[in-house]
């Protein structure tokens, strides 16, 4: 059953092992034959039900042996330890996909096993694609700008969906300075590979 209404605005920080571009977003299948990733969400504002969940952080490591829509995935959840048991449930809740709405209600279908949530320190500086989360001792990611090779200055490079975006609407290109977990069978490292800062908005509600 569908869990309790939810809507929350999230800064999506988004570290990924495919090329820049990610071609996930244009032909529909991984560069690399499969998909990692590693998401950092820090809520700004929402509500699960009467709980309100702002200022909530999770990180999420997932994996896909191939494309995410043939699914096999595997992913691990981390909520911080500041969060109350039912923020922990209202965030499990909704990433799991179990609360219904997308882009969750899709991706959970994705997913052959989810270990979590767990409950741990998640430290977390928000800044665009400068932006960088950790789970000590356990997932690493830093964000970088693209940088242009001929003059050295910053690249603001944009993926848009004027139409609305399954995940989200307009995301800020960067790349992966560091990006690494090293999580029982969600392991794995991709340093100078693509990374995106975005603010969507999701929702259960119709």
């Amino acid at each position: 059953m569908p869990g309790e209404p939810y809507s929350i605005k999230v800064h999506n920080l988004e570290a990924r092992n495919c090329n820049h571009g990610c071609n996930c977003q244009f032909g529909g299948y991984p560069d690399t034959g499969d998909c990692q990733a590693l998401l950092g969400y820090e809520v700004i504002e929402g509500h699960y039900g009467a709980t309100d969940l702002t200022g909530t952080r999770l990180v999420i490591g997932v994996k896909w042996p191939k494309a995410i829509h043939e699914g096999g995935g595997s992913a691990v959840l981390f909520v911080d330890e500041s969060a109350s048991p039912d923020q922990v449930n209202g965030l499990a809740m909704i990433f799991s996909g179990q609360a219904g709405g997308m882009p969750w209600e899709a991706l959970g279908g994705t997913l052959d096993s989810v270990d979590g949530p767990i409950v741990t320190r998640i430290e977390m500086t928000v800044d665009g694609n400068r932006s960088s989360f950790s789970v000590p001792g356990v997932v690493e990611v830093n964000l970088t700008p693209l940088i242009d090779v001929m003059s050295g200055e910053e690249k603001n490079v944009h993926i848009s969906y004027p139409d609305g975006g399954f995940i989200w609407d307009d995301g800020r290109v960067g790349t992966t300075a560091t990006m690494k977990i090293g999580h029982e069978n969600v392991s794995f490292e991709h340093p100078g590979r693509f990374a995106a800062y975005a603010t969507p908005v999701w929702t259960n509600k119709a």
